[in-house]
């Protein structure tokens, strides 16, 4: 760095004396502040001052060298085995076709006429036979059987069997000789005693009739049964009226 003197002028009013003097020294070290800052400013602004500092200090700078990684070796397929090729086989050749042989011709053979058979007829078609008949529906089943009826068992009215007395002859029937014979029906019920006693065919007198009904009301009979059970039933029980000659 370079100091600047600033020249005194020779018609100053200090330039002789102690008093100037120390002004020119004051003045001269103003001066060099001032160089000294300006120089410092144009050193700033042109960059002079920064690559002194750089020269000063210098930059250790480390570097390293990094190798990019190395590619995969990439595994190359075998090669394929080579296919094998199908050799053309030779075609046999065709047998040659044999010449043809001459045939020997047949002659004509004359045969006698052979006697013409009768003509046949066809055969008649055999009937066909008929479809079967479908199943029969079943039977329906049989009714039940009706139950069956008990044995029945006419009451007994023989009078002699049963040794019921005879009608008294009326009197007055004998004396006018009356004769006749009276049929009755008569309800004999099941302990044989007989509850109604009707004239089913009269004997011509009155007199007869009501001595008939009047003695068959006093009997006993033997019950008619059904199944063996003794019940009411109807029975017809005749009587004749006849006179002694």
């Amino acid at each position: 760095m370079s100091t600047t003197h600033l020249p005194l002028a020779p018609d100053a009013p200090f330039a002789t004396g102690g008093a100037p003097r120390r002004f020119n020294r004051r003045l001269t070290v103003v001066g060099s502040v001032v160089g000294l800052h300006v120089a410092a400013v144009w050193a700033l602004q042109t960059g002079l001052l920064h690559r002194a500092a750089e020269m000063v200090i210098p930059e250790v700078l480390m570097a390293e060298l990094i190798e990019p990684p190395k590619p995969l070796a990439t595994p190359v397929p075998a090669p394929a085995p080579p296919t094998p090729v199908a050799k053309p086989q030779a075609r046999p050749r065709p047998a040659p076709a044999p010449a043809p042989q001459p045939q020997p011709v047949p002659l004509p053979v004359q045969s006698e006429p052979s006697p013409i058979a009768p003509a046949v007829s066809p055969p008649e078609p055999a009937p066909v036979a008929a479809a079967p008949a479908p199943p029969a529906p079943p039977a329906p089943p049989a009714p039940p059987a009706p139950p069956a009826q008990p044995a029945v068992v006419q009451p007994i009215v023989n009078a002699d069997y049963l040794n019921n007395p005879a009608p008294v002859y009326p009197s007055i029937a004998q004396r006018l000789r009356q004769e006749g014979r009276v049929l009755l029906r008569v309800l004999i019920e099941p302990d044989g005693r007989a509850s109604r006693v009707e004239v089913l065919q009269t004997s011509g007198f009155q007199v007869l009739d009501q001595t008939a009904v009047a003695a068959v009301k006093r009997w006993r009979f033997v019950p008619g049964k059904r199944g063996g059970t003794p019940e009411a039933m109807w029975a017809q029980v005749p009587l004749e009226f006849k006179l002694d000659r």
